[in-house]
């Protein structure tokens, strides 16, 4: 049995080579719309159901209907307000159900990186052939929609396999090099970028996504209130902030438009937004931005300070 994952090492917090962001930021921050789709009666997998209700399950398709009809558009709207381009979490049928949205995002040169096809299909019970499949079919759509290079990877409902890591960087480095398949969001643990081990050995990592500031974590399962989650995401800065002037932090705001977006909750979204980007020592990024650098400027030192602690 299995004690630990083999993607990363313990490496501890403290002692690290220091990060430096550009311009000297303290904080590295980014925002992560998941832009979803969800099908009403989706295939059954004998691991997960994709609805709690009975076929069908008007309540929950209705307010998931509900983000991309009017929520996406009151987001996107917010976060043009700040000045923050959007790095999405694409559920990729999304390109061919409501192209509109994809066109939206395009003319605001937001990321786009793979959640999957479906958020109502999962990774759980395909084999290593089907995943692979899986992935490459996300990556050459979103790449035949946007013409962008799919360079990060959140798995659809978070579902994983032991080969998922792997599979989503080979296939992406395979298709377009350095480019795409270079960063991951599923891990979630660690404030900072950490390198991550493959089996082929490929230049992979990576990228801080807080399922603790994830709005559906919050709202539909914490149950917290609007307010409160204005006084979460603040407390959250500003730790990161003060520990960023030592060495460099990643704050993501992960968010569904179907729940961040929903009219008695967006206020409290907006006064974060206001709050964090009017430091001005924060950099303003992407999700791919962050990663780049990190890879081009901090890979390779923390790589050699991990293997000289497990050395050590």
């Amino acid at each position: 049995m299995k004690e630990t994952l083999d993607a990363y090492q313990y490496w501890p917090y403290e002692g690290r080579p220091k990060i430096d962001w550009p311009g000297g930021a303290r904080v590295a921050f980014w925002v992560a719309p998941n832009i979803e789709y969800y099908e009403i009666d989706p295939p059954a997998n004998p691991h997960r159901k994709a609805w709690p209700h009975p076929h069908p399950s008007v309540p929950g398709y209705g307010i998931r209907d509900y983000g991309n009809r009017v929520g996406h558009q009151r987001q996107m709207a917010l976060l043009d307000k700040y000045g923050i381009r959007g790095s999405v979490s694409l559920s990729v049928a999304l390109c061919e159900h409501h192209p509109d949205i994809i066109t939206m995002c395009r003319e605001r040169n937001w990321e786009f990186f793979s959640h999957g096809i479906y958020n109502t299909r999962y990774t759980y019970g395909l084999s290593e052939a089907q995943e692979r499949e899986m992935i490459r079919d996300g990556i050459e759509s979103i790449h035949r929609h946007t013409g962008q290079a799919c360079a990060g990877y959140l798995a659809p409902a978070l579902s994983h396999s032991e080969h998922t890591l792997d599979l989503f960087a080979e296939v992406g480095q395979e298709l377009f090099g350095e480019d795409a398949g270079i960063y991951t969001c599923d891990l979630f643990h660690d404030d900072q970028p950490t390198p991550i081990r493959l089996r082929s050995g490929l230049r992979f990592l990576s990228v801080p996504y807080s399922l603790e500031m994830n709005d559906t974590i919050v709202f539909a399962v914490n149950k917290v209130e609007p307010r409160h989650y204005l006084t979460m995401l603040k407390r959250h800065f500003d730790r990161l902030y003060a520990e960023g002037a030592e060495s460099g932090t990643v704050m993501c705001i992960p968010t569904h438009s179907y729940q961040v977006s929903c009219p008695h909750r967006i206020k409290a979204f907006e006064e974060a937004l206001e709050y964090i980007t009017g430091h001005s020592d924060v950099w303003i990024a992407t999700g791919r931005e962050i990663a780049r650098h990190y890879l081009d400027n901090h890979f390779d030192t923390a790589s050699q300070d991990i293997a000289a602690r497990a050395e050590g």
